[in-house]
């Protein structure tokens, strides 16, 4: 394991041995796990690290990876030839975020975690930058925040800029203000 995703797995360790407080906002229950992007696959290969802390820690763990998402949504879509061809067909296409896709992945996510998860679990989002040009990260987290009970972690890679609580996506996209709760890998 890297030295950055083992400092992220001892930032994840040491959160989770703070007692979960019962009444949060969704938004106080949402853990960004901030990483450099270029550390994608070693944080793959080390996911269950996480799920270990998470075990250790009395809770459950429910990983939802989003990589293949987009794919399997176009590959069922009636007019997925037609949209390959034209691709400003797409609902949302223009605005850098396609509201179809947004809507069908936020209703599949909610459904799985309303289903497996309950206020001890700990919700994993991962492959979240697939979504760089199809939809913003922002709109997944918002359209499943309330159907977690126990804590959303979001695997990010990007930046946090703390100063305004800004995070960008791949380190290229403008950044959004969200106030969810950043771990990072502290040197």
């Amino acid at each position: 394991m890297s030295s950055k995703v083992a400092k992220l797995v001892s930032a994840y360790r040491q959160h989770l041995t703070v007692p979960w407080q019962v009444g949060l906002a969704a938004i106080q229950r949402v853990i960004f796990a901030v990483y450099d992007k270029a550390d994608e696959l070693r944080l793959r290969a080390n996911v269950e690290e996480f799920a270990l802390a998470t075990q250790q820690a009395d809770k459950r763990w429910l990983v939802l990876d989003v990589t293949n998402a987009f794919p399997e949504w176009m590959a069922a879509q009636e007019y997925r030839d037609a949209y390959f061809e034209s691709p400003e067909d797409l609902a949302g296409y223009q605005a850098g975020e396609l509201t179809e896709f947004v809507a069908d992945l936020t209703t599949r996510l909610k459904e799985r975690i309303t289903a497996e998860a309950d206020a001890d679990t700990v919700v994993a989002l991962l492959g979240v930058g697939m979504l760089f040009g199809l939809a913003r990260v922002s709109s997944v987290v918002e359209g499943i925040k309330e159907a977690v009970q126990g804590r959303l972690l979001v695997f990010f890679p990007g930046e946090h800029h703390p100063e305004n609580h800004t995070y960008r996506l791949l380190d290229a996209r403008d950044g959004w203000n969200y106030l969810a709760v950043p771990l990072l890998a502290k040197d």
